[in-house]
């Protein structure tokens, strides 16, 4: 499991593709995202806008990524 550090309250599941290094760029995860292909604690999201925070976990071709609180 890799882990992300982010230092806001939330990121955009779009955006979180693109910072992570799961999507190269935002239209790749656009498209990931509304093909079904990305799940959100373990459901797949069709949301590219939906807020993800810190403990949410987001996989993507079996890469999971945990989404942690930075200061």
């Amino acid at each position: 499991m890799e882990r992300v550090v982010i230092r806001t309250d939330y990121i955009k599941l779009d955006s979180l593709l693109k910072f992570a290094g799961l999507a190269e760029t935002g239209g790749e995860a656009k498209e990931r995202i509304q093909a079904g292909e990305v799940k959100l604690n373990g459901e797949v999201c069709t949301m590219r806008g939906k807020k993800c925070v810190p403990g949410d976990l987001v996989e993507l071709d079996g890469r999971l990524v945990k989404i942690a609180e930075g200061q």
